[in-house]
């Protein structure tokens, strides 16, 4: 964090240490959703780091064009797709695309989605459909695309979703906690729906990240993020791709259905009040 502000310069993406070789996905491909910004910019930098081609993807073709930068200068093979994954046409032919560029991924991170704080009795019914349809119905789109690809060409592949702290509660962002859970447990039920094609499909669970997503919050809430868990401070968001690389990885091989946590204690001792913690609440 720098400059009184979440988040860290793109140049520092490109020297966070990591416990991977170079060469661990090198004839891989990964694609990466929500790749313009934060974790899954994070997470894009590091598998192209580790040798693997990367399909970047998101809404914002500007955004994307900076993550792109990063894995030009450390000579990664990437492609950009503009994708809004509320659109399951635009799903379908991002998957189109890929393959006929012989692009189609090994791997794919769902990481696109959003939220914002706002108390749940306040929130519109545009607001919570909104968010629902991106994080939950949009994740879900990308994963059938994805297995149906790799079924039709009998290949195996895997899936990573990116999810929120639901287990414990992140009080006013209830579209999201709604959203996020779901996920959790589709993946749970894909994991062994999937398991005969050689689909494997895990959740990476962040906590409190030292992201720009953060700066969307209060400054009340702000203030407290890095003391929401035992280890009193933020994780950074090397930490969550690193989670990512694991699980895509051989390291991860046996591991299906699975939701790592990745908070620093958050969901055994820790609370989230994004939209302000009420004075009920305060000792």
């Amino acid at each position: 964090m720098s400059d009184g502000a979440f988040g860290i310069h793109d140049d520092d993406l490109l020297d966070l240490e990591t416990v991977y070789r170079d060469d661990l996905f090198r004839g891989r491909t990964v694609l990466v959703t929500g790749a313009g910004t934060g974790i899954g910019k994070a997470i894009a930098v590091l598998f192209g780091r580790l040798g693997a081609r990367v399909a970047l993807s998101s809404r914002s073709e500007e955004k994307l064009a900076t993550t792109a930068a990063l894995l030009e200068r450390i000579g990664a093979d990437y492609r950009v797709h503009p994708t809004n994954i509320r659109e399951p046409e635009a799903i379908d032919a991002l998957f189109a695309d890929l393959e006929a560029d012989a692009f189609l991924p090994d791997a794919v991170i769902n990481n696109a989605g959003g939220q914002f704080p706002q108390a749940s009795s306040e929130l519109s019914d545009k607001g919570w459909r909104a968010v629902i349809d991106t994080n939950l119905n949009g994740t879900w789109t990308m994963m059938q695309r994805a297995a149906r690809a790799w079924q039709r060409l009998e290949r195996p592949g895997t899936i990573v979703n990116i999810i929120a702290p639901h287990l414990r509660g992140m009080y006013g962002v209830a579209h999201t906690i709604a959203a996020r859970a779901g996920i959790d447990h589709l993946s749970r039920n894909l994991a062994v729906e999937w398991a005969p094609d050689r689909i494997r499909v895990n959740c990476v669970l962040p906590g409190p990240i030292d992201t720009e997503g953060m700066n969307v919050y209060p400054p009340e809430a702000q203030a407290r993020m890095g003391r929401t868990n035992p280890m009193m401070r933020l994780g950074d968001v090397q930490d969550v791709a690193q989670a990512c690389v694991y699980l895509v990885a051989d390291s991860g091989k046996f591991i299906t259905g699975e939701t790592l946590v990745v908070d620093g204690g958050h969901q055994q001792w820790g609370d989230l009040w994004l939209a302000g913690k009420p004075s009920h609440f305060e000792s």
